[in-house]
């Protein structure tokens, strides 16, 4: 670790920080009502969207209603991605002229960016057109983020309200979110990006000539895709003889009792010079912001912000670390702002920003610390700071030398506790305890920040669930915000603690014992037990990070890993508008000497232990598996 590193890590947490509690009470001022000066700009595109859907926004909904227009809403978005993917060839802005995306690969990608999953099995510039991104990804990155966003206001609206069953109105909590909140900021950020050099244009690739011409040998094979085969001659030109042997492996001889020789064999090459090279460009601007200030994550190229297009220079990695740490922790204080209690905000962003700061220690750490394997061959791993001190350490094995240790640590705990998914980095190539933190962030729950809206209203149930069980202790009925915690809410709560654990360890158990599943993996052993266990909890927890060296863009993975990304995101979203719904009938207590104060310090401790508890109690076994097997096994 250096101290340059730690300086930049700072710096960028704490002004992202910072910035997350003027954008929180503003989203507040949106929510409640009080649009301002906003309401002159937007104002009449707003009037136009609810004319143009023959929607009310006056007229509020009951939970059952909030979630059957939830689900209509994201069904026809599925239907739509799907549909432009499969048209793809067809549509305009394709001057690559790329074909039609698989059924498979269109599925999951159309349930992963309609839930803010964002995985991507596949690599968006060699797969989908300008039109699929611009117009299909681009698009449900601004309304998937909008729709967490807007069932995170119905449940605050729950907990404010008493003695009735409306929770608000799904059109307009989601025109308000997309209008008020994510576009202007994602001009002003895609604007930024321009500034930069990050490309925003429909121009065809561009092929440049190469300042040094390179060559490559490339195997042949028949027109039935067989290798085609030819003998092997040494420098003179004679032919290489080796044994013949038999299916045993034994040699075979002739009619002297000699060894039968025949001419060795090899794939027939062609050496093919390249003198120039084809560079992809696109609306790649507009996409990289919505994709980091929505916490989606999708990238717009394969390797996502390592790419120089999407991440050209420092200042857009700065941006995007800061753009990643806005809403998510923002909403914590528009939560306080909203219930009229800016305590029980400030007491959620404590709690998240304590277990988002100490696993980002000791990523940085061991990400620092290099390689144990490379230690004892002498190969000095460290910074000039390190080199000084005579010690070893750095592991840069899957990292852009331009974004460095720091930065790359940094990132993979912001993408996984926002459940934002992006990556500078190949996580695959991290030391197993740097590729553990993260895979054990995703674990909590996606509670510590989390992704727009769901990361806060799961910690929320999180924190129902706590209140429950001290109450329990203590032999008194449980409280929230004033409203007694019942039967209804805990079932509620289990339901959204326990499915995305579910379908996490249900679908790594059946690629592990599947052919289709095991061939996907990259790496044998443990850490391909750590691949596969990544996969299944990105998508059953809604993070959409991969951790590499899976090839997961087949029929197996697309099927499944959409399954549990669909499961994971309504499986915790439907129970929370249950909870809203429940919430929201119930009179308001008054606080007395036994309620137990959710503000202070020792309830903070009391929820990290519960959030901690549950994801090893979940989970710990699996991770036994993969990770902490692997670095059991390195030396010491």
């Amino acid at each position: 670790m250096t101290t340059n590193g730690w300086i930049q890590i700072i710096l960028t947490v704490c002004i992202g920080l910072a910035l997350s509690y003027p954008l929180g009470l503003y989203m507040a001022r949106i929510y409640e009502g009080r649009l301002g000066f906003m309401k002159k700009l937007f104002g009449p595109v707003e009037r136009l969207i609810y004319w143009l859907c023959g929607v009310d926004p006056q007229k509020e909904m009951n939970w059952k209603q909030y979630s059957i227009a939830v689900l209509l809403f994201n069904f026809f978005g599925c239907i739509l991605l799907y549909t432009i993917q499969r048209l793809q060839g067809w549509l305009p802005f394709n001057p690559q002229a790329l074909p039609a995306i698989s059924e498979d690969c269109s599925f999951n990608s159309a349930v992963s960016f309609v839930c803010n999953a964002d995985w991507q099995g596949y690599g968006g510039e060699s797969t989908m057109s300008y039109f699929t991104q611009f117009f299909g990804v681009t698009t449900q990155m601004f309304l998937s983020a909008a729709t967490g966003m807007a069932i995170l206001v119905a449940l605050i609206k729950g907990m404010c309200r008493k003695q009735t069953t409306q929770i608000g109105n799904f059109w307009a909590d989601i025109t308000q979110t997309v209008l008020y909140i994510l576009l202007p900021f994602s001009v002003v950020l895609t604007l930024a990006f321009m500034w930069q050099g990050t490309p925003q244009t429909f121009q065809a690739y561009q092929n440049v000539a190469l300042m040094q011409p390179t060559s490559y040998d490339d195997p042949q094979k028949d027109d039935k895709g067989n290798p085609v085969m030819e003998p092997v001659k040494d420098e003179k030109g004679n032919l290489v003889m080796e044994q013949v042997k038999n299916d045993k492996g034994e040699a075979v001889l002739d009619e002297n009792k000699q060894p039968k020789l025949q001419p060795k064999m090899q794939q027939k090459t062609k050496t093919v010079e390249v003198k120039e090279q084809s560079i992809a460009l696109g609306p790649v601007a507009s996409q990289e912001a919505i994709k980091q200030l929505a916490t989606n994550g999708g990238g717009f190229f394969n390797t996502n912000s390592a790419h120089p297009y999407e991440n050209p220079t420092p200042f857009t990695g700065f941006l995007q670390l800061i753009a990643i740490l806005l809403i998510p922790p923002g909403l914590c204080f528009t939560f306080g702002k909203m219930i009229n209690d800016m305590r029980q905000g400030w007491a959620v962003f404590a709690v998240m920003t304590i277990m988002f700061v100490v696993p980002l220690y000791f990523s940085y750490r061991y990400e620092a610390g290099g390689n144990p394997v490379l230690a004892p061959l002498g190969v000095n791993q460290g910074a000039v700071e390190e080199r000084e001190k005579a010690q070893t350490g750095g592991n840069m094995e899957g990292k852009e030398v331009r974004c460095g240790i720091a930065n790359s640590a940094l990132w993979s705990i912001e993408s996984t506790t926002v459940a934002n998914g992006s990556c500078n980095s190949s996580y695959d190539s991290f030391t197993p305890m740097g590729g553990f933190i993260p895979l054990l962030l995703i674990h909590s729950g996606e509670v510590i920040y989390g992704g727009s809206g769901c990361g806060l209203y799961g910690m929320l149930v999180v924190v129902i669930l706590t209140v429950f069980i001290g109450g329990l202790m203590v032999g008194r009925t449980p409280e929230y915000c004033g409203k007694k915690i019942e039967a209804f809410e805990m079932k509620m709560a289990a339901f959204c603690i326990l499915i995305p654990p579910i379908l996490t360890l249900a679908g790594t158990a059946l690629a592990t014992v599947c052919d289709a599943g095991k061939a996907g993996v990259g790496n044998p052993g443990a850490h391909g037990m750590s691949e596969l266990l990544y996969a299944y909890s990105s998508a059953a927890f809604n993070n959409g990070s991969a951790f590499g060296g899976l090839n997961a863009n087949n029929v197996f993975f697309n099927f499944t890993l959409g399954l549990c990304i669909l499961l994971g995101r309504y499986g915790c979203a439907l129970p929370a508008l249950a909870i809203a719904g429940s919430l929201a009938r119930k009179k308001i207590v008054p606080v007395s000497a036994g309620t137990l104060k959710t503000h202070k310090p020792l309830f903070g401790i009391f929820l990290i232990s519960v959030v901690v508890i549950v994801a090893a109690l979940n989970f710990i076994p699996a991770l036994a598996l993969g990770p902490i097997v692997e670095h059991l096994m390195l030396p010491k």
